[in-house]
């Protein structure tokens, strides 16, 4: 085997386990959809806004916190900008 086929061989299963993680994180997305969407039918109940800048601080700290990299909390910060972005938009 050839250098070239054998590291064709492992892109494509580095490949593979991408395709499978990023269908675990679309789970995963989903399921934090769904809690946030709860969250949303409850606020009125308890006269609270849909916006919260503190919970959105507190979530960026909390992903600092857990992140072991090679990701630094400021690209955490930006994916989870969009994350949240998006979960504002959602119609439950």
């Amino acid at each position: 085997m050839t250098e070239d086929t054998q590291a064709q061989g492992l892109i494509a299963g580095h490949r593979a386990r991408i395709d499978e993680i990023d269908c675990q994180l679309v789970r995963l997305l989903n399921e934090r959809a769904a809690e946030s969407l709860a969250i949303r039918a409850l606020k009125p109940q308890v006269h609270w806004g849909l916006y919260d800048p503190k919970r959105e601080e507190e979530i960026f700290a909390n992903l600092a916190s857990c992140n072991d990299g090679p990701l630094y909390a400021e690209n955490l910060r930006e994916i989870y900008e969009a994350i949240l972005h998006v979960m504002k938009e959602m119609r439950g």
